[in-house]
């Protein structure tokens, strides 16, 4: 114990010294921004002594105070600003103390086992992550009840502000999945943060860090007139200059913190906590699996999953029945799960779900007609039959948009409908044609470098979707939340990073393409070069039809946001979302906060349709089912198996124009793919 009280003590003092630091910053800038008044004040006792007189002391009497009342009106607006500018929070469910008694019981059991004050409330994120924080700024709730004592003690309030412990943010994963006794080990370094966080130089340089913080998101929007820009860049300059200099204190301040906060917590459940990592990251796997592969089609069509938290739990049970590795882990189910600790965790299961729905697709935070939940156990004829024949029948379209005939002549009555055949037909590359060839590197360097006369089908990659509109009929039942990569058999189509934590999302880079179906992506079909590059390589036939779906899935997302927003879609080339219209990180407006899935390439949408339209023809005419998989997302099943092996034909079919390979795979499964299919 001499070890780790030790071990405690040197990250505590780190951690105050980096803390002392950070205030040193904010007392510099102080007496810089008081230095001019200093001066202007001896210039005037001077003059006022008779020991500074002439011309030339009242000449800088009077600057000296001009200047001075000038710095000290921009310090207190940069004051003002940082202590009404409200932080950052991370959007969470909250759980009251009467819906989680023994969850409040077993937090404060650890945290006077810790010796250190216990959090002050307990909230739920859906992430994989867990950690305190300080919701102590009035802007984060209602303002407290003013009493008699209030009246007699005016620094009540404030005392009891600062002296507020953070909030312990819990992963809703970790509930469901942990046993109560690996939560118990995982919280327990995250509950022995709440001691440091109490010492009153750590916390005022936090505040301090937080408001610059909060100051600059504030300052970042642009203002209704040239001098109100002009006093936010004045007041947003100053806070990034003093956050540039608080950045590696305050770092290192975390640092010791975090330090202090693990010595303490190995004094519990040390040897449980080491199992438990694993699970943590077990849960993540499960989870970012979930979301990308199986939540994101519904939340596409209109609908949300309201039993995420259960839903990982069947991933991680499925992921333990196929990996050996994991074979131990679904012995720890007939233990307590955690999420035992609720009173209602059903309930708790469907907030969490429906937050979940808006930080990393936008939905809306009430449900309707065209955002409802959906169970488990209606996923595959809600969600999956539906976003296949929407894709199947987007597909459809963009061929008649194309002109390309619904049925062969010669062709027998009654086979003029959307058949599989017409797409199978008009993909298939003749000897006469070739696949798209790879953009030559030389040839873009060099601008006098003739182009290639074979590479027109690029030319018809960005002007066949121009050649037609949708229908008024084909606006009316388009949905825009089906552009997904339906079947999970592709494994290029459902690869997507998984979900970070709440308060960052650098996955994406920031020159990355804007999504064929996003609202900053033009309505006019034209595409750029990473389209370009990504359809190379493929028929000339299946680059115009992946550019006329691009086009397609862009004219459904842009209608949907102007009936979101109740205003007419926005004409090509503008851009709409947050940064258009200004908002704050955590507004409403701005969501999605964290977008799952990077935009998809056309070769991804074209082989995403393909796929939806062979599933429809399986289902409609060799009675194959829609399925679910917890751990690839939608399925075909046939004969009530999963058959993993249509994408290596499909993509066969996009990248080189033969269908061989898939005839045969329908022959296989009994598909009649000139029978026409069941669209919506």
């Amino acid at each position: 114990m001499t070890g780790i009280g030790g071990g405690v003590e040197l990250g505590a003092q780190a951690a105050r010294s980096r803390a002392l630091a950070v205030l040193r910053v904010r007392s510099r800038a102080l007496a810089v921004a008081l230095l001019p008044a200093a001066v202007a004040v001896i210039l005037l006792a001077g003059g006022s002594t008779g020991h500074l007189v002439g011309g030339g002391w009242d000449a800088a009497r009077w600057a000296v105070s001009v200047l001075a009342l000038l710095v000290l009106a921009a310090t207190a607006a940069v004051a003002l600003v940082v202590a009404r500018a409200r932080p950052a929070v991370t959007p969470t469910v909250a759980v009251a103390e009467e819906s989680a008694p023994d969850l409040y019981r077993m937090v404060r059991d650890l945290a006077d086992r810790l010796d250190v004050p216990a959090p002050s409330a307990i909230a739920l994120t859906p992430d994989c992550d867990s950690w305190l924080e300080d919701r102590t700024h009035p802007a984060h709730g209602p303002p407290p009840a003013r009493d008699h004592d209030d009246l007699s003690d005016p620094v009540g309030p404030a005392r009891r502000r600062s002296a507020a412990a953070p909030v312990l943010v819990i992963g809703s994963p970790f509930l469901w999945w942990m046993r109560v006794g690996e939560l118990r080990a995982v919280l327990a370094p995250v509950v022995a943060g709440t001691g440091p966080a109490a010492h009153p130089d750590i916390a005022a340089a936090r505040r301090f860090i937080r408001g610059l913080d909060a100051a600059v998101a504030a300052t970042s929007t642009d203002g209704r007139g040239p001098l109100a820009r002009a006093a936010r860049g004045g007041i947003g300059g100053v806070s990034r200059l003093l956050l540039r200099g608080c950045r590696v204190h305050a770092a290192e301040m975390e640092r010791g913190v975090a330090a202090a906060a693990a010595e303490r917590a190995q004094a519990v459940d040390y040897g449980l906590r080491i199992v438990a990592q694993e699970q943590v990251g077990l849960a993540y796997a499960g989870w970012d699996r979930l979301l990308t592969r199986v939540a994101l089609p519904a939340w596409r069509m209109g609908r949300w999953p309201s039993r995420l938290d259960v839903g990982v739990v069947a991933a991680l049970t499925e992921l333990s029945r196929r990996d050996r590795l994991a074979e131990g882990f679904a012995s720890r189910l007939g233990e307590r799960p955690a999420c035992d600790l609720l009173e209602e965790p059903g309930l708790m299961d469907e907030a969490v779900s429906l937050l979940a729905a808006r930080l990393f697709h936008g939905g809306p935070a009430e449900t309707g007609p065209d955002w409802a939940p959906v169970g488990w156990e209606e996923y595959p004829e809600e969600v999956v039959d539906r976003a296949w024949r929407t894709d199947a029948a987007r597909l459809h379209r963009v061929l008649d948009t194309l002109g390309v005939r619904r049925a062969a002549e010669g062709a027998a009555p009654g086979t003029d409908g959307p058949t599989l055949s017409r797409v199978l037909d008009h993909l298939t590359t003749t000897p006469a044609e070739a696949p798209v060839p790879a953009r030559d590197p030389a040839a873009d360097a060099d601008p006098d470098a003739t182009p290639d006369p074979d590479a027109t089908p690029g030319t018809a990659h960005h002007a066949a979707p121009g050649t037609g509109t949708a229908t008024p009929d084909d606006q009316a039942t388009s949905d825009p939340h089906a552009a997904t990569a339906s079947d999970p058999s592709d494994p290029q189509a459902a690869t997507t990073p998984g979900p970070q934590p709440l308060t960052t999302s650098d996955d994406q880079p920031a020159d990355a393409p804007a999504a064929p179906g996003s609202a900053d992506h033009s309505d006019d079909g034209n595409g750029n070069e990473d389209d370009d590059d990504d359809l190379a390589g493929t028929t000339p036939r299946g680059a115009a039809l992946a550019a006329g779906l691009s086009a397609q899935l862009a004219r459904e997302e842009a209608r949907t946001q102007a009936l979101a927003s109740g205003t007419a879609p926005p004409p090509p080339g503008t851009t709409t979302g947050p940064a258009a219209t200004g908002t704050a990180l955590w507004d409403d407006r701005a969501l999605p906060l964290l977008p799952l899935q990077p935009p998809r390439t056309g070769r991804e949408i074209l082989t995403a349709h393909i796929t939806a339209m062979v599933c429809c023809a399986a289902m409609d005419t060799a009675g194959a089912t829609p399925g679910l998989d917890w751990l690839d997302g939608p399925t075909l099943l046939v004969d009530g198996a999963r058959r993993a092996d249509l994408a290596l034909h499909v993509r066969s079919l996009v990248e080189t124009g033969d269908p061989a390979p898939l005839r045969a795979w329908l022959s296989d499964l009994g598909v009649r793919p000139e029978k026409p299919v069941r669209l919506v």
